[in-house]
């Protein structure tokens, strides 16, 4: 199955592309907008969810919302258009303005609002979050034209390879790389103290992820990182996914062995001669991992034939 293929799988089946095909750069959100709702995690970590699904209700990736002394820091700005209603939902859990957004990766709904916070805000993300998106053009799901001319300013201007840390004390936070996956720049933001962590589209539903490959994505790649993100790091209880109510560092645990599995079996699927249809077919990892979907697991398979093929 050719790349033109699988976007067209993906955009059909995958969330991600819903908000991709719905909400490209200069389109608006409806006009009934859903009403965004705030919770508390822990102490001073907050939520603002992703809606309710896809379509109209699809507002984007979770939002973590950290104060700390200096001011709010913002971890993902969902899809275009709701810049103003973060900021004014923030405003009821804190006066301190907004100093920091951090990007987990590219996606247009987790970034897609980057442009609306205001241009004293530091945007930091990974090196290869920043080079995806100043790209002069990109795939439907990255909206690298919104950063183009004078809205390069909202650009990631501080960018990190494998670690950094961020703040000090009961404020600090800890940005880890550990490989390609969802995208060749996913980060993983860790609040020590109050031992949460965010982990974007690397861990963005209980079902098989959206590998992008046009934006460095590796499905081969994908279980190993996981499983040097489950090594290193430590004491974190509650887990941000990308689209997913909060988790538990347990149920981050099973996601990286359900990938593993997943690639396991299309290994030795595509090693017997299967095509995808048949590989997905002879798959029963639903009854294995109680709770999961398999409506990706044909794109994800797909993906990674492609990757082993070398194409």
């Amino acid at each position: 199955m050719s790349r033109a293929a699988i976007l067209g799988v993906l955009v059909a089946s995958c969330a991600i592309s819903v908000a991709a095909a719905g909400a490209r750069q200069g389109q608006q959100p409806p006009a009934s907008k859903p009403v965004l709702e705030i919770q508390k995690l822990r102490d001073n970590l907050y939520l603002i969810g992703t809606g309710s699904g896809v379509g109209p209700g699809f507002i984007g990736g979770n939002t973590a919302v950290f104060v700390t002394e200096r001011g709010v820091v913002v971890v993902d700005t969902k899809l275009v258009g709701w810049g103003q209603a973060m900021l004014d939902k923030i405003k009821t859990v804190s006066d301190r303005p907004v100093t920091m957004v951090i990007n987990t990766h590219t996606h247009n709904d987790h970034t897609g609002s980057n442009t609306e916070f205001p241009a004293t805000v530091e945007f930091v993300a990974h090196e290869n979050t920043r080079a995806n998106l100043s790209k002069p053009t990109c795939p439907p799901v990255t909206n690298c034209d919104a950063f183009k001319g004078a809205n390069a300013k909202f650009l990631p201007k501080r960018t990190f390879k494998d670690t950094l840390s961020l703040l000090s004390g009961k404020d600090r936070i800890e940005l880890y790389h550990f490989g390609a996956g969802h995208t060749n720049g996913d980060a993983f933001i860790v609040f020590p103290a109050v031992r949460a962590m965010h982990a974007g589209d690397m861990f963005p539903w209980k079902d098989s992820p959206f590998i992008d490959r046009g934006n460095g994505g590796s499905g081969v790649a994908l279980p190993a990182s996981l499983g040097k993100a489950v090594a290193a790091i430590k004491n974190v209880d509650t887990v941000i996914g990308g689209h997913l109510p909060p988790a538990s560092w347990n149920d981050f645990q099973e996601y990286q062995r359900f990938n593993q599995d997943v690639l396991n079996a299309t290994r030795e699927a595509k090693k017997a001669g299967k095509n995808v249809d048949d590989a997905v077919a002879s798959m029963k990892l639903t009854g294995t991992y109680k709770g999961y979907e398999s409506r990706r697991l044909k794109a994800a398979v797909a993906a990674i034939y492609d990757e082993l093929d070398g194409k």
